[in-house]
């Protein structure tokens, strides 16, 4: 695939994502909503990390801060977090199978969770109840098709000599 055509591809299926992290959804539909916006982030973060790095974590992350109306930078700051650990541990991680590839993003969906919940805790904002923790496991059981859309594995790129 062209670098060019990579970029766009990028910037759609993060937009996209992020629609779909942002539609309005009944309480008890938005309480199971996995991140999308962040798996997607992950995503290009194992695939092509010169895209899908620290800059379009943080980028997503402040327009999520924009869109929640959270304290501005507050998932920035989780967001370009994981991204840069993503971007860190990608050729281990992106060779690994699906299963630990999904408890790595579950780790991960997790910091990201546990830094926006403290955020909200130290500004005096409601840190919400045990639902909150349930897009972590949404997520993490979504990762594998998130995995196979994205091709999120190391030995399908190998060219053969």
């Amino acid at each position: 695939m062209r670098p060019v055509e990579t970029r766009w591809r990028t910037l759609w299926t993060t937009a996209l994502a992020f629609v779909l992290q942002v539609i309005p959804l009944p309480m008890w539909l938005a309480a199971v909503r996995p991140a999308f916006a962040v798996l997607v982030l992950l995503a290009w973060s194992m695939v092509v990390p010169q895209l899908g790095g620290v800059g379009l974590g943080f980028a997503l992350g402040l327009a999520l801060d924009v869109w929640r109306g959270a304290v501005l930078g507050q998932y920035a700051l989780a967001t370009a977090l994981i991204a840069y650990i993503a971007t860190r541990q990608h050729l281990i991680v992106r060779n690994k199978p699906v299963f630990e590839q999904t408890l790595f993003v579950a780790g991960l969906l997790l910091l990201w969770e546990i830094v926006v919940w403290a955020i909200d805790g130290w500004t005096g904002h409601v840190t919400g109840g045990w639902t909150r923790w349930l897009p972590v496991l949404t997520g993490a059981m979504l990762w594998p098709v998130a995995s196979a859309l994205f091709a999120v594995d190391g030995r399908s790129r190998r060219s053969a000599p």
